[in-house]
């Protein structure tokens, strides 16, 4: 949530800042805004879009610069809350929440100080100013005024007749980017993708790290005070990111691309075990051999979508590797007592590697001594893959659009491959098992593909549902949590009400909200749950209900007055969920363009949660 870039060149960087601020729209915000060194300050702040921002800095010329994509948290959107906040030629940009802004604020209202927002991040600008009185320098005053502050924070620092840009980060991402070429510079940035313009060379920066910014020269202290070297402690990353990665290109939504991405995204995740004859727990990092054969059972810990991905990957785990798996949405389960197991292997799964709670919710469980912990993320140096002893990177690429789509298939994709990985620790597995399981997660991506050619039939399906106000699905067995994430993903974007259910649960309760306005979507596979799951659907059509199934080719479901079939393929087996996602996802979409909706930022979400 909320977006910062900085940037201090001999160009002009303006340009750079307003480019960078658009590359990180998708991580959700209400208002934008920027200050400029020349050598006194210009701030420029609007409610809305960028392009309204961009207007505003049109001809401005600036070689030292902060900006900033605010989501409110304190206060309402509004210009006189957006960002940068500035304290006499000082001006702050932050991300996160101080959760003792309060107590500063109270001290620096004692101490004179005038406020002028409702925001805990204009107390950061305030304080650090304050601390300037006796600090000898901005570098200085910022290590010493953010030792102050309790809470989430990235913040990027610059004041009048300074020639650098002070940066600090704690709980929420903030990386480097080092200049190249004759206009050389460096830069901060919430993410690799603002900087993508100007340089592919990062340096992740750690928590409590303080770094100072000039045209020609870094310098980083960690948070115990000491220097931090680079390349020895903070190495250089080349960015394998390109900007074609972050184009629309030929599609009109980042999500349309996304979903039509799906079958690469899943090729490049299972590329490792392209060629192999046989898995190895060494997929999950060095270590895993040893922690993984020692498993007793399997904590999963997630958010959103990827709770969806942890509620499927609970039925693989269980029926594949005969061990106990439960699933735990991240914001509750370090608010509650339970029993900690040194022998659970902990799963924390996450596009971003940076959503708040399911970080927090991970070191929770190591400070209970669980230290078994194995990260499914999409992003190599993110804080969860950081924190955690194993680690599976499902290579989705970025994704930019807020409802996610091929990160989730991909999170699917990994959570199998665990899950077969654990079977074959357990001694479940059969060599011929074994084989069948590779041989049908190589072919995920064609399946995938084939799916992706049933837009048309589904397309035609959207119409129907623009003027609905609520929608029901209903899978069984492990379609289920495919039946939430296309509930979730219908609200999502088009703002209808949804709710997935088991579709034996209709009788207890659902079924009495079933009628002609009502449309009930339904996930048919051909398993063995599908004769219980016809029965169900009888029960919708007797009451009128209107139903829309996706079923397999073989499936016996016929189409008749009031019951829409669209028939997948092929049958996937214990892959099927992977597949039925995907016209979820394409009906979501169709129905938000019916709809006219702002399908890549749907109003009050954010793409990267890193705030609670």
């Amino acid at each position: 949530m909320c977006g910062i870039v900085a940037a201090v060149a001999a160009r002009n960087i303006v340009p750079v800042l307003i480019e960078g601020l658009t590359r990180l729209e998708y991580r959700g915000y209400d208002s934008a805004g920027l200050a400029l060194l020349n050598p006194t300050l210009t701030r420029l702040r609007s409610v809305g879009r960028v392009a309204e921002l961009a207007a505003q800095a049109a001809g401005q010329t600036a070689h030292h610069g902060i900006a900033h994509t605010r989501w409110a948290t304190h206060g309402v959107p509004s210009e006189r809350n957006a960002h940068p906040h500035v304290s006499a030629g000082l001006a702050v940009v932050h991300n996160g929440i101080i959760e003792n802004y309060v107590e500063l604020k109270q001290e620096l209202l004692a101490a004179g100080y005038v406020f002028n927002s409702d925001t805990d991040t204009e107390v950061i600008a305030h304080l650090i100013q304050h601390t300037l009185q006796s600090a000898p320098d901005l570098f200085a005053a910022v290590r010493l005024a953010t030792a102050r502050l309790t809470g989430a924070y990235a913040i990027a620092v610059l004041r009048e007749w300074d020639d650098s840009i002070v940066v600090a980060r704690h709980g929420a991402p903030l990386l480097l980017g080092l200049g190249q070429g004759e206009n050389g510079g460096n830069y901060a940035a919430s993410d690799a993708a603002a900087l993508l313009q100007v340089t592919r060379r990062m340096i992740y920066l750690e928590d409590g790290d303080v770094a100072e910014l000039r045209r020609d020269a870094i310098r980083i202290v960690a948070a115990d005070g000491t220097a931090a070297h680079v390349p020895a402690d903070r190495p250089v990353h080349e960015s394998t990111l390109s900007a074609d990665d972050v184009e629309l290109g030929e599609y009109r939504h980042y999500m349309q691309k996304e979903i039509f991405e799906q079958p690469q995204a899943l090729a490049a995740t299972l590329e490792m075990i392209g060629g192999a004859q046989t898995l190895s727990p060494n997929l999950f990092g060095v270590a895993a051999p040893e922690m993984l054969g020692g498993v007793r059972s399997v904590l999963i810990l997630a958010c959103g979508t990827s709770y969806h991905a942890g509620l499927v990957a609970r039925y693989w785990i269980e029926q594949l590797a005969g061990i106990p798996c439960s699933v735990e949405i991240a914001s509750e389960y370090r608010y509650r007592v339970s029993v900690p197991n040194s022998e659970q292997l902990v799963v924390a799964i996450s596009q971003s590697g940076e959503t708040a709670d399911t970080l927090a919710s991970v070191k929770h469980a190591r400070a209970l001594g669980m230290g078994r912990t194995l990260a499914i993320c999409n992003v190599p140096e993110s804080a969860i893959v950081r924190e955690c002893a194993l680690r599976f990177l499902t290579r989705a690429g970025p994704e930019i659009g807020v409802a996610s789509t091929k990160a989730f298939t991909t999170q699917l994709a990994a959570l199998f491959l665990l899950a077969v990985t654990l079977a074959k620790q357990a001694g479940r597995l059969s060599a011929g098992q074994e084989a069948e399981q590779l041989v049908a997660l190589r072919h995920l991506p064609v399946a995938v593909q084939k799916v992706l050619a049933l837009e048309p039939e589904i397309k035609a399906w959207a119409a129907r549902f623009a003027a609905k106000q609520h929608a029901l699905f209903l899978g069984r067995g492990h379609h289920y949590p495919i039946a939430l994430e296309g509930a979730l993903k219908l609200k999502e974007i088009s703002y209808i009400h949804a709710e997935g259910y088991p579709a034996g649960e209709l009788k207890h309760g659902p079924l009495a909200l079933v009628d002609k306005d009502m449309p009930v979507i339904s996930i048919a596979p051909n398993d063995a749950l599908l004769e219980k799951l016809k029965s169900n659907l009888k029960e919708v059509a007797a009451r009128g209900g209107e139903l829309y199934v996706f079923a397999d080719a073989d499936s016996a479901v016929d189409a008749e007055d009031g019951v829409h079939v669209l028939r997948l393929p092929e049958h996937y087996g214990l892959l099927s969920p992977v597949l039925h996602v995907v016209p979820l996802q394409l009906l979501s979409y169709h129905v938000a363009l019916v709809k006219g909706t702002d399908v890549d930022k749907p109003r009050n979400l954010a793409k990267s949660v890193t705030v609670e």
